[in-house]
């Protein structure tokens, strides 16, 4: 059996480290990005997306704007109001929402069909652009926050409107004759259609989910066939010299061995590819998915959970290439990456998915908002020189501060939805046992043996590494409760009342027989420690990454001054640990280095043959995820060794 999520309305978190992030959600991100896409945000670039389902429904007139997917923007903060409501009642907020969800029903076509970009601009190109038009992507986009919604308020008018709308894909592709024998452009109506088959019950959309899925890169290639077609137009003009490669659209899903092309399109479908596997017992699809797996994380992901090396096409390039000043790591594609890890490890009960999905979300989803969650990261660099940051250069993509907005903005409202959502990835629920994957402390209760249980975790992590998680009303037959051992845990004690416990560790879970209303305590070490890269990953040959945990720790200019480049740090040294109320709270590295002197150089001379002088220097490390939120400067995870 397949582990379950945690009901978000049963969850509640309070914790030390997440609080601010997940509270940021309604207090800030929500209304923020509510008031961006309405255009009301001073000097951020326009979103237009309200004012297009607005003229969609004839409630006014004009001129669609923005990108073809430009609804999801709509649909994404729509996805984190109904996560939002499911975990804070709150009328105002539901009332905006209810009311945009009038207007997104208003716009819908008699026949179910809901997009504004071809709805207005183009309504006699449906579905010829399945490369490059984003439909189905959109569909998708918009059934998971109609799913969302209904679970966090219990109202299904946009549910149904979503129903509509994947009756009429049921009705428009296929195998059969008659029907487009076509797959999408931009994964992602596949998790939509799994996840309305799983609240409805309806077996065609699971089935349509499949059928993407399995006609994917089979024969001749769909898309490079419907680019021939005389009305056919392209969109992007970086996709005029199309390769099916980019969509992972070359090879049938089961067949393809390596992750590359888009990354969040990769791990869209990845993800998808899991669930279809688990419910079609689908053996060479689950393998496909190991396969796949394995390839991201063990040679194309960055030390803080990032994928997508190459700024072109934001795309996988090939094993161990990862550029830490040129990269891409779109926020999206480390969301993806978190979605894929938890379906696996749900899947495979295994706790290793899971230290990839902690990864992600403690540094690139973290790193892709500000503080105060008004600014943006689309890029997640790990080396950032801000004044070769420049339009028109291969490193054009790389911003050195927070953007307001962008024209295309699926990463912000992205952002909102995981940290509304986070505490389904906390907990899993199996017909016996109760999985925990994260430290996050919290109180939520749970349906195990047809009793509800009350659990309440608390910790510090991840600055310090004890976690006490308390169950009641464990009923007469006992439960299981499984709790995770990190990779990098050293030291890991298990007592229960106060009495240590040899247990069984079952695929990185300490396994626990619980009979009676217990308190369990977990510890562990995890100090911080110097990372060295593979050789392989020839950009890191000769450097170290400093970790804590699950954190990825940088160094920054306001704090160790220019020209990064210049330092080196000796890793035969105890790194001291210190408490800081920085950033609302964090423990802060100190540690000794060397900086390469300049003094000898003059300000004419290139070049030269003068050695190397070296001077004493003291270093602050913090945690990746919040870099920038000081002002602009220099950055960088990866350091050189002393040698």
């Amino acid at each position: 059996m397949k582990l379950q999520q945690i009901d978000l309305q049963k969850i509640k978190i309070n914790d030390s480290f997440w609080s601010k992030h997940v509270h940021l959600v309604k207090d800030a991100i929500i209304p923020y990005q509510w008031e961006a896409m309405n255009d009301r945000i001073p000097g951020a670039e326009p979103s237009h997306s309200i004012d297009n389902f607005a003229i969609a429904a004839g409630r006014k007139e004009g001129e669609f704007y923005g990108a073809v997917f430009q609804d999801t923007d709509i649909a994404k903060w729509l996805e984190a109001v109904g996560f939002t409501l499911a975990s804070y009642k709150d009328e105002e907020l539901e009332k905006t929402a209810d009311e945009v969800i009038d207007m997104i029903a208003e716009a819908q076509q008699e026949d179910g069909y809901l997009d504004t970009y071809f709805i207005i601009k183009e309504p006699d190109k449906r579905w010829t652009n399945l490369c490059e038009g984003h439909e189905l992507y959109t569909a998708g986009h918009m059934m998971e926050a109609a799913v969302a919604y209904y679970y966090g308020t219990g109202k299904r008018k946009l549910l149904d409107v979503t129903l509509k709308l994947a009756d009429l894909l049921c009705d428009t592709f296929g195998s059969e004759e008659g029907k487009i024998n076509g797959y999408p452009g931009h994964q992602e109506v596949e998790i939509g259609l799994i996840k309305l088959y799983q609240i409805s019950g309806e077996q065609k959309y699971l089935d349509l989910a499949k059928f993407f899925i399995d006609a994917r890169g089979v024969g001749e290639n769909y898309f490079l066939k419907e680019k021939t077609r005389e009305s056919y137009k392209n969109i992007f003009p970086e996709l005029n010299d199309y390769r099916p490669e980019y969509s992972q659209s070359a090879l049938p899903v089961r067949e393809q061995t390596a992750a590359e092309g888009h990354a969040v399109r990769a791990v869209y479908m990845y993800s998808a590819m899991a669930d279809l596997a688990y419910e079609y017992k689908d053996k060479s699809l689950m393998e496909a998915c190991e396969r796949l797996w394995k390839n991201i994380v063990q040679r194309q992901m960055y030390i803080t959970g990032g994928i997508g090396a190459s700024g072109l096409l934001e795309r996988f390039t090939v094993d161990y290439d990862l550029p830490n000043d040129c990269n891409y790591a779109e926020t999206c594609a480390s969301i993806g990456l978190a979605m894929f890890g938890i379906r696996m490890a749900n899947v495979k009960r295994d706790a290793s998915y899971v230290d990839t999905v902690e990864r992600a979300l403690y540094n690139t989803l973290l790193s892709g908002i500000a503080l105060d969650g008004k600014s943006f990261f689309y890029v997640n660099p790990l080396e950032v020189w801000p004044d070769n940051c420049i339009e028109r250069t291969s490193k054009e993509h790389v911003k050195p501060i927070r953007q307001k907005w962008f024209g295309v903005a699926c990463c912000p409202p992205n952002i909102a939805r995981t940290l509304a959502s986070l505490g389904q990835y906390i907990y899993s629920v199996g017909e016996e046992e109760l999985y925990v994957n994260l430290f996050i402390s919290n109180t939520t209760e749970v349906e195990l043996k047809g009793e509800t249980i009350q659990v309440a975790m608390e910790t510090q992590f991840p600055f310090e590494n004890k976690v006490t998680v308390k169950v009641n009303s464990v009923p007469k037959e006992g439960i299981k409760l499984a709790v995770r051992v990190p990779g990098y845990a050293k030291n890991y004690k298990v007592s229960i009342d106060g009495e240590v416990l040899g247990c069984v560790e079952e695929k990185g879970y300490m396994v626990i027989s619980l009979e009676k209303d217990s308190e369990i305590e977990i510890g562990f070490e995890a100090p911080p420690k110097f990372v060295r890269a593979n050789p392989k990953v020839r950009v890191d040959c000769g450097k170290v990454a400093i970790v804590k945990g699950p954190l990825v720790y940088c160094l920054e200019e306001v704090d160790n001054g220019k020209n990064l480049s210049e330092l080196f740090i000796d890793t035969n040294q105890t790194i001291e640990e210190k408490h800081s109320q920085l950033f609302g709270g964090i423990m802060e590295l100190t540690l000794q280095g060397k900086r390469m002197e300049e003094i000898q150089w003059g300000e004419e001379e290139l070049y030269g043959e003068h050695s190397v002088a070296l001077s004493d220097v003291s270093l602050k490390a913090i945690p990746y995820a919040y870099w920038n939120n000081r002002g602009i400067g220099e950055m960088t995870v990866w350091i050189k060794e002393l040698l």
